[in-house]
């Protein structure tokens, strides 16, 4: 049997610290239509901040 295509994409999650770090990530666009906000650790300023979507160039 034939699997169809995933329907996930990659996108950019950046630290609102203003480092410039940033972490990728997979999403489902059709599930989650609006833009992904999680708060994980930037290694920079070493501290949990809130990380934003931002698209994958």
């Amino acid at each position: 049997m034939a699997r169809g295509k995933a329907n996930s994409v990659l996108i950019k999650l950046v630290s609102q610290a203003g480092t410039g770090y940033y972490y990728v990530a997979r999403k489902n666009p059709r599930r989650t239509p609006e833009k992904m906000a999680l708060i994980k650790h930037d290694p920079v300023v070493k501290r949990h901040v809130v990380f934003r979507e931002s698209k994958l160039k």
